[in-house]
């Protein structure tokens, strides 16, 4: 039975949101009150952070998977530096969790690597630019919800062009003989 006090994920979207924004006023604020306000802020974040290490030193193997794999708690876990799986086991899951939408689109999804503070993925999809950009982004927030301390998430971009097709008798042909004065 669900605990009527819990948020749901719109709610936790909004508090999160809600929070950015606070923290933005506190830190555009002069003076010592803002400084202190941002302080408290960090110390607190320290302290769960530390709560969190704890909990997680006492919890075995399937209560750990359990954390890690809820969006808010993997997140602070995350946050914390204290999240079990690396960086490249999140966003290969990532990636494996959108490959199904991506296929039904026509597509295909792969992850190339994270290297650099940085993952990169191969993405072919078939249609207009516009949907093409639209899976493109989705990939993109996707990997960087798993692994929000990346830089970045990059398409890479697909293997050179096929050779062009050149007729034989073009290649084969001499250019005609060019008198004196004659533009070449």
């Amino acid at each position: 039975m669900a605990d009527a006090r819990r948020l749901d994920d719109a709610a936790i979207a909004r508090c999160l949101t809600r929070a950015d924004e606070l923290l933005g006023q506190v830190e555009a604020a002069p003076g010592p009150t803002a400084r202190a306000a941002l302080e408290a802020v960090r110390v607190l974040t320290e302290l769960y952070g530390e709560a969190l290490a704890r909990v997680l030193d006492r919890a075995g193997p399937p209560l750990v998977e359990s954390l890690a794999g809820d969006d808010l708690v993997g997140h602070l876990l995350v946050l914390h530096g204290i999240h079990p799986d690396p960086v490249d086991r999140r966003v290969a899951r990532a990636v494996e969790a959108l490959r199904p939408a991506v296929r039904e689109r026509g597509g295909e999804l792969e992850l190339a690597g994270v290297e650099g503070g940085v993952a990169r993925y191969r993405l072919t999809v078939k249609g207009c630019g516009s949907a093409a950009a639209g899976v493109e982004q989705a990939v993109r927030e996707a990997v960087l919800a798993a692994a929000p301390e990346l830089a970045g998430a990059e398409r890479v971009p697909e293997g050179p062009p096929p050779p062009a097709f050149v007729p034989l008798d073009v290649v084969t042909r001499r250019p005609a003989a060019v008198g004196p004065g004659e533009p070449t």
